[in-house]
């Protein structure tokens, strides 16, 4: 073999490893990362599983807020569904355990089915301790409904949207 095919060769070799190692770092970063935020929805599952009835919602303190008490829906786009909201824990804390709101959806009869839970930080008083960026949670930053005033987070931990975890509307959900 000539010299300069063996350099060629040996070349070939270092793009290779130099191309592959950040490749396979990345890999395994989105790995552990994915299966962080896998334990950290499972954890929120846990904590939120004594809520698929509205009654013990309500017992805890979430319930239908006047001017939001109906089913959130926006045709060609998706549902949410009824926003069970807990007033008490309206403030700048996070804490993924406990959402602010639990979202239900219509189910085939009607009755409300747990679909998701939403996490609520009031945008004016969040804005005004100084924050530049919005909050954020499992791993995703809230984003702002000006509409309400409030940087909002959904996790459609309990029935699955085809528009993505995190997204605000749910293609597979309706309102009667």
């Amino acid at each position: 073999m000539s010299n300069s095919l063996k350099k060629l060769t040996a070349n070939r070799k270092r793009l290779a490893l130099l191309v592959g190692l950040p490749i396979a770092l990345l890999i395994a970063v989105v790995g552990i990362v994915s299966a962080t935020g896998q334990s950290e929805l499972a954890q929120v599952r846990a904590a939120t599983a004594q809520f698929h009835q509205t009654e013990a919602a309500e017992a805890a303190g979430y319930g239908l807020v006047d001017g939001l008490d109906h089913c959130f829906d926006n045709p060609g786009v998706g549902g949410m569904g009824y926003h069970y909201i807990n007033t008490n824990i309206l403030d700048l804390t996070v804490d993924t355990q406990q959402p602010e709101a639990m979202v239900y959806a219509p189910g085939p009869n009607g009755q409300l089915q747990l679909a998701a839970v939403e996490y609520i930080v009031p945008a004016a008083d969040w804005d005004a301790a100084g924050n530049s960026n919005p909050p954020a949670a499992l791993g995703e930053s809230f984003h702002l409904n000006e509409a309400l005033g409030v940087y909002v987070l959904h996790a459609w931990i309990w029935r699955p949207n085809s528009a993505g975890m995190f997204e605000d509307w749910n293609p597979d959900v309706s309102c009667p």
